[in-house]
């Protein structure tokens, strides 16, 4: 079985660990190389609390790299200073790039796209790897089309670059695929603290929370006449994104478009 070679970006960060913690379980996928501006020359198995395993991290992602490890797939999980530039790095070397980091605005992902069709490489991104919160937006979408009336709040650690969430973002867009942009609310409110209703998207009020502890959490807001429901999804450990990764990384590894979120690749 031909074994699916997979290249780490941000591999001493979090998220970066525990990619390679779960890549090292699995028998289809080899870890060929690791990127971070921490721990150079170090071996990644120790970075990870895991035996020597062959692979020491390299500094910032170049296109050499990249083609010295015959790399499949470049998962990155850096920032958004980083992303773009990694992920046109990847493509312009022939590697797929599963990008879990969000803060892409609309202009760098079209830049993606237009090389991406240039290249006739693929390319992934995912604003959530979490099956439950894609569980979670495609119920929110549902429940809009008989509750419009809705508010996203989204929490996470206190570390987090970009606000709102990717996430947050992108349970919004479902939601205006079935419901008509609206006012909501009382038509003469007005804030006695600006930003105190929190982001507005076409009527869904977004409002994000960044304390230490949490990880990564969401509640949608429906109310309507004598009721409300409410849509929740928590990740309580970094282990919940880690089955979506791996599908990326699978379903990734022969994409010659460019595929946005996770849900595409679900049954």
């Amino acid at each position: 079985m031909k074994k699916i070679r997979v290249f780490v970006a941000g591999a001493s960060g979090k998220m970066g660990q525990e990619v390679i913690r779960t890549l090292l379980k699995q028998d289809d996928l080899l870890l060929v190389g690791a990127s971070d501006t921490r721990h150079l020359g170090m071996d990644v198995g120790f970075v990870v609390g895991a035996p020597r395993v062959g692979v020491d991290i390299t500094g910032p992602l170049d296109h050499e790299i990249l083609i010295e490890t015959r790399a499949d797939v470049l998962v990155d999980f850096t920032n958004p200073q980083s992303v773009l530039k990694n992920s046109k790095t990847a493509i312009l070397a022939g590697v797929v790039p599963v990008v879990g980091t969000t803060g892409l605005d609309e202009s760098e992902i079209e830049e993606i796209r237009a090389l991406v069709a240039k290249e006739r490489v693929g390319a992934f991104l995912a604003p959530n790897f979490s099956i439950g919160a894609i569980l979670m937006m495609r119920f929110a979408r549902e429940t809009a089309k008989y509750f419009p009336h809705v508010d996203i709040i989204e929490m996470h650690h206190d570390q987090k670059l970009d606000a709102p969430s990717g996430t947050a973002l992108k349970t919004a867009e479902g939601i205006l695929e079935v419901r008509q942009p609206m006012v909501q609310g009382h038509p003469n409110e007005y804030e006695k603290v600006k930003g105190a209703r929190g982001a507005d998207i076409e009527g869904i009020h977004i409002h994000s929370v960044r304390l230490p502890g949490l990880i990564a959490h969401q509640e949608v807001l429906f109310g309507g006449l004598g009721q409300a429901l409410t849509i929740r999804h928590d990740a309580f450990s970094r282990e919940t994104y880690m089955p979506g990764v791996m599908i990326g990384i699978r379903k990734s590894s022969e994409l010659t478009n460019l595929v946005i979120g996770l849900e595409n690749f679900l049954d």
